[in-house]
């Protein structure tokens, strides 16, 4: 993998920017560990679904910046700009995504 990847994911009126690399599972959302910005389990599943789905947890650091929306948006713009920014990693995850 190149140095950084990056993708765009939008739901409802949330949008959210996504820079991927390779790492250790570090994730962090507006300068915040994600499991503090989205105090509620629920969002935090939907941010590691696509990292769950490839089993790729610990293989990835993820900064990301969102605005706009409600939390359930925002986690949900997250999940689809993880997903599009791990199919420009391996085109080979899509089929999983």
């Amino acid at each position: 993998m190149e140095k950084q990847k990056n993708a765009v994911g939008r739901r409802k009126e949330a949008v959210a920017r996504v820079y991927i690399s390779k790492g250790t599972g570090n994730i962090t959302v507006n300068d915040k560990e994600y499991k503090a910005y989205f105090p509620i389990i629920y969002l935090q599943n939907q941010v590691e679904l696509p990292l769950k789905t490839i089993q790729a947890t610990d293989a990835f650091d993820i900064v990301i910046n969102v605005k706009g929306g409600g939390p359930k948006g925002q986690a949900e713009a997250i999940k689809l700009a993880i997903a599009r920014a791990l199919c420009e990693v391996n085109r080979e995850y899509r089929r999983e995504l």
